[in-house]
């Protein structure tokens, strides 16, 4: 037996602390009943406030036994908030995946050979880098496994027994594959994948018809579903003044009525029946649970009567068998104007219930940009609508609870503007859910892992990763099936795997894409700084800024050469239309336009690269870029900001006649609004200024401001 192993063994003076002493818990919880030091698995989910995480817990057991005190010694630590200066507090999630990578380098030692952490050194730390190195771990988990391991180092003064003896990024920064590693990006940058649109056209597409066309059918259907389950029996069978035989009798008639034929058991359970031994396939395979369970009867009731075979028998012969079980829930969405079902399966409620719940998270997460634990944390009452005077909505606003970059653990309320599709989606999953479960993506009431006792009745995000795989192959199957050819199609020749981050990635990146979108990311998505939006739309490292320029830019040059071919003397004016003629001259020298810019897009994008002018066409101003003039910005790599212009007074400035036609536009709309009477002296007093300002900037530049009528061109309101 070991030293280290000898003094775990024998007690330790942390025995009774509690782990969570120092972590606010969930409302439910006890303090004293949380783990203490000694039990060789900790719970964490009394401290975790987010509800879609259903265990979480470090297990010491799966340590090696020499390495299991120094081990819990560095987690009570951290979870206690007990660290060396310098070090920063850490939440409970991220105290967990330490855990893992801790445990991982521990079992690699103990497999070595090593009987303590301090006899471990530069050789060995060498080995588990090479070893690190060949697992080609993605992203910056090789180096979370690394620090992992430093951590034992920086918290060596925590570890009473058992400690590293000597720093072991030493021999990571020795390695020879030191400067040959890929550098992990920087914090503020995002490289989740971004939704091909190939794929996220029909995906959205059907989310949005299950949501508006098709959850009225699912929502009365789960009805009838949980009607027919809770159905209230007596002993004496006497239910509402009715005894068993005149219920049953009357759901016969109710069959006559509607000229259904009686319910077939499915085939699963025949196929069931077939494969047990001493039992036998029945000659009428009725689904006689079924027909009990709408006379509110007990099946066994009329199994062995005469009287209740005599029934079914007659209505067997009068109506027949159906190919399964259906609902009676009539289905009224349609679909390109036919019904989207015929009829609504008993045994497929479940498979509809969950397609409609994973509809409702596609389109909540992508047309609101909240995150996994935002959207996990929706709960009923969260959807306020602003209406104007004639009572008409004018914005939509979900309010949850954010948890990334606040202060405590137990989130922050925080709101989203979405718009009515997302709106729609929540009242679906109010309608969804029973009154009593205050969370709207918790398991519904036709999932198996339905189960009110159970604390967090959120799906974990693994869960939701699978629905979300559930809900494209189900779009494809039922395409498949009815002949459509609108299904979410592979990408190089594989499904695409659909992740709860990349809803909120991808609509970073299209809002990115156009005029303002920086800050209108940062207002929806609730980051601190422009900036911080511009790394999670994605930035050179991650692969997406460039994709972007490069629309941009092939956007750009084909508006060139369209300015280019003008067969008008004068092309541009303004302040640097000079400018700007000498550069799309030095442009045109060097491609040949026959009739249009390069229509190739990846020659044209290269040809922007290497050529670029520097012109940036916009609603109002051509923008000939020089960052020594620019009032917008002065960051010579950035290029302009058009949405900062100041074009009265910029003098990179350039006109085209659709920047003319813009600016008289926007001067008849003034004169029209100051011609009412009905405006406030400020607002007037502003207006009047704006109009002599742009009036001004119109003469000096030799643009007349009398017309016969308004350009036809589309501009901002006055206001």
């Amino acid at each position: 037996m070991t030293t280290s192993t000898a003094h775990a063994l024998a007690g330790h003076p942390l025995d009774d602390e509690l782990v969570l002493a120092n972590r606010p818990l969930v409302d439910s919880a006890d303090l004293a009943s949380t783990s203490r030091f000694r039990d060789d698995i900790w719970d964490l989910v009394p401290a975790l406030h987010m509800r879609h995480y259903r265990t979480l817990r470090l297990n010491f057991t799966a340590v090696p036994a020499q390495f299991r005190q120094p081990a819990k010694e560095l987690f009570f630590a951290l979870l206690r908030h007990d660290h060396p200066y310098g070090q920063p507090q850490q939440k409970i999630i991220t105290v967990h995946g330490r855990f893992g990578n801790v445990k991982a380098f521990l079992v690699w030692a103990g497999e070595h050979g090593a009987r303590s952490l301090r006899e471990l050194g530069l050789d060995d730390f060498e080995a588990y880098d090479r070893h690190v190195t060949a697992q080609r771990y993605e992203g910056t988990t090789a180096s979370a496994k690394r620090g992992a391991v430093r951590m034992l180092w920086i918290y060596r003064t925590k570890l009473t027994g058992d400690a590293l003896s000597m720093d072991p990024q030493i021999a990571f920064d020795a390695s020879p594959a030191a400067g040959s590693r890929t550098t992990s990006a920087p914090a503020t940058e995002n490289a989740t994948l971004r939704i091909p649109e190939e794929v996220l056209a029909p995906l959205l597409t059907w989310a949005l018809r299950f949501v508006e066309d098709f959850a009225d059918d699912i929502l009365r259907a789960q009805q009838e579903w949980q009607d027919l389950r809770t159905q209230t029996r007596t002993r004496d069978g006497l239910i509402d003044g009715t005894m068993p035989f005149e219920r049953f009798t009357r759901v016969l008639d109710r069959y006559r009525t509607e000229g259904r034929p009686l319910p077939r058991l499915p085939d699963g359970v025949l196929r069931s029946f077939a494969n047990r031994p001493g039992y036998s396939v029945p000659e009428q395979p009725v689904n006689l649970s079924h027909l009990a369970r709408e006379a509110r009867m007990h099946p066994s009731s009329m199994r062995d009567r005469a009287s209740y075979q005599k029934l079914i028998a007659t209505a067997i012969e009068e109506l027949g068998l159906d190919d399964t079980t259906y609902l009676h829930t009539q289905v009224r969405g349609t679909l390109d104007g036919r019904p989207w079902l015929d009829r609504l399966r008993w045994d497929h409620i479940e498979t509809y219930v969950r397609a409609l719940h994973s509809a409702c998270y596609i389109v909540i997460a992508y047309l609101s940009g909240m995150r996994e634990s935002e959207v996990k944390h929706i709960q009923r009452g969260c959807l306020s609508v602003w209406q104007d005077e004639e009572g008409r909505p004018v914005r939509h606003k979900i309010t949850s609870q954010a948890f990334k970059g606040e202060d405590t653990p137990e989130g922050v309320e925080a709101t989203w503007i979405v718009n009515a599709a997302a709106a729609n989606a929540i009242r679906v999953l109010e309608a969804l859910q029973p009154d009593d479960q205050p969370y709207l993506f918790a398991h519904p009431p036709t999932s198996r892992h339905f189960v009110r006792a159970r604390i967090n009745t959120v799906p974990v995000s693994s869960s939701t990763v699978e629905n979300l795989a559930f809900f494209a192959e189900w779009v494809n199957d039922y395409c498949s099936a009815t002949g459509r050819n609108d299904t979410i199609p592979k990408v190089n020749g594989r499904v695409w795997k659909l992740d709860t981050r990349q809803f909120r990635r991808t609509l970073a990146w299209s809002i990115a894409r156009q005029p303002g979108g920086s800050i209108a990311g940062a207002i929806q998505y609730r980051h601190h700084s422009i900036q911080m939006f511009e790394g999670y739309a994605g930035t050179s490292t991650s692969g997406f800024r460039p994709e972007v320029e490069a629309e941009q830019a092939i956007a750009r040059g084909e508006k060139l050469g369209d300015i280019i071919l003008n067969p008008a003397p004068q092309r541009l004016t303004g302040p640097a239309a000079e400018e700007a003629e000498a550069r799309l001259a030095a442009m045109e020298s060097e491609v040949e336009f026959l009739g249009k810019v390069i229509t190739d897009r990846k020659r044209l994008q290269r040809f922007m690269k290497r050529n670029d002018p520097h012109i940036y066409p916009g609603e109002f101003v051509t923008c000939v870029y020089n960052p020594d003039r620019a009032l917008c910005r002065r960051e010579a790599e950035a290029g302009p900001s058009l949405p900062d212009c100041q074009p009265t007074k910029c003098r990179n400035v350039a006109l085209t006649d659709e920047n003319k036609d813009a600016f008289l536009l926007w001067l008849h709309r003034l004169e029209r609004a100051l011609a009412g009477t009905t405006l406030a002296p400020y607002v007037r007093h502003r207006m009047e200024e704006r109009r002599a300002d742009i009036a001004r900037f119109l003469q000096a530049n030799d643009i007349h401001t009398t017309q016969n009528q308004e350009p036809h061109c589309d501009a901002p309101d006055a206001h």
